[in-house]
């Protein structure tokens, strides 16, 4: 691992103040005169706004944008001009829109991008031309040694990970694993078994669907029920997740086999499109709305005035991207200079979000707590109700 990686514990305080309009800058809240001079520091917003993925897309844009309405449309006192690219749903839109921003565009730092292919795509972009990547979704597990990506998300396997043993020890048979064939399909099911197995947990099967054309998953589902499987585990999302949730209950395993998932099957929008047929699906994710601390409180008031919905995982990490941004760009004197973010953003010690108290691990992603979730009707409305801890990776 490369030295920048290593925190100095160099205590970074936000009297700077962040924000974000869809493509423009607010005044300057601070900084010096040369850094006036130089005008904006270019911000690009890579997320999807079209595809199987849009949903996700928005969270992370409507995120983003409340953390730099809060601060006055500025980023550690300096001016901020962002500019939205769409990153599509495959690799090719996704690096075709991160090369207009790096090489059209010019900007000193990148946020956003959902897809697990597109990171893989683009790791060599940033890296050549020493431009920050602060991604708040896709965090493949093969991203271990790049100098200039950062996630405030989690590694794709994490959710997995975190979930594996609980599975093991509370189902009394064997688990079937249906998944999208691509990187964080595969990294999610690894992650999983990573845990089951040395728990005891047995497999029935593990299948992957093609992605992103699977829309008929009742061939998949039917190989699943007559498996035998007491348990289920799956990783979709996106649109995806809807069509997955809805047959898995209209084919009848629903009630029959317990349906275990990273939380990205039940998060945000999809919920509403899976309706009734996601009720009793258990997902493990390191956020969720009802957290009890005083950061989430606030962020939950604000995002849901804004959106008038619930903040999501993605809509999370998105604004907390804006805030260690705020941080670095405070930290290296508010002025275009990707290296001196880039720095900065290494000398981070601890970052304070609405999921709790966070930190840099050693490959630039946040050592957070991990949680069991259960789809619940809550006043009438199904939600994701966390049900216990299950660690910290």
């Amino acid at each position: 691992m490369t030295a920048r990686r290593t925190p100095q514990l160099i205590a970074l305080t936000a009297a700077g103040a962040l924000a974000l309009s869809a493509c423009g800058g607010g005044t300057l809240g601070g900084g010096d005169d040369d850094a006036a001079a130089e005008g904006p520091i270019k911000i690009g917003l890579l997320v999807p706004q079209s595809g199987v993925y849009k949903s996700l897309g928005d969270d992370m844009k409507a995120g983003f944008e409340l953390y730099l309405e809060e601060h006055d449309d500025t980023l550690g006192g300096a001016e901020i001009e962002v500019i939205l690219a769409d990153e599509g749903e495959t690799a090719d839109s996704g690096k075709a829109a991160a090369d207009k921003l790096v090489k059209q565009d010019e900007v000193t730092v990148v946020t956003g991008v959902v897809s697990s292919a597109v990171i893989n795509g683009v790791v060599d972009l940033f890296e050549t031309n020493k431009i920050p990547l602060v991604g708040s979704n896709a965090s493949p597990t093969t991203l271990t040694d790049a100098t200039y990506v950062w996630r405030t998300s989690y590694v794709n396997d994490e959710p997995g990970k975190a979930l594996g043993a609980y599975v093991a020890e509370n189902v009394d048979g064997s688990v079937y694993f249906l998944a999208a064939d691509y990187q964080a399909g595969l990294d999610e099911v690894t992650g999983f078994k990573s845990t089951f197995e040395p728990a005891g947990g047995e497999t029935a099967d593990e299948v992957y669907t093609p992605f992103p054309g699977t829309t008929n998953f009742q061939p998949f589902l039917a190989n699943a029920k007559s498996s035998g499987a007491e348990a289920l585990f799956s990783f979709y999302a996106g649109g995806a997740a809807v069509e997955f949730v809805k047959q898995y209950d209209q084919f009848g395993l629903k009630g029959e086999v317990d349906h275990y998932s990273a939380g990205f099957l039940t998060e945000g929008g999809v919920l509403d499109g899976q309706g009734a047929s996601a009720e009793g699906t258990f997902t493990a994710m390191n956020y969720n709305y009802d957290l009890d601390n005083e950061i989430n409180a606030a962020f939950v008031e604000a995002y849901e005035a804004k959106t008038d919905r619930l903040p999501t995982t993605y809509a999370m990490a998105s604004y907390d991207a804006a805030k260690v941004l705020d941080l670095a760009i405070e930290a290296s004197g508010g002025v275009a200079d990707g290296d001196a973010i880039n720095t900065a953003l290494g000398e981070i010690e601890e970052i304070e979000s609405p999921r709790g108290t966070w930190t840099w691990s050693d490959i630039g992603t946040p050592v957070q707590q991990w949680y069991l979730r259960e789809v619940q009707e809550v006043d009438g409305t199904l939600q994701n109700v966390v049900i216990q801890e299950l660690g910290e990776l």
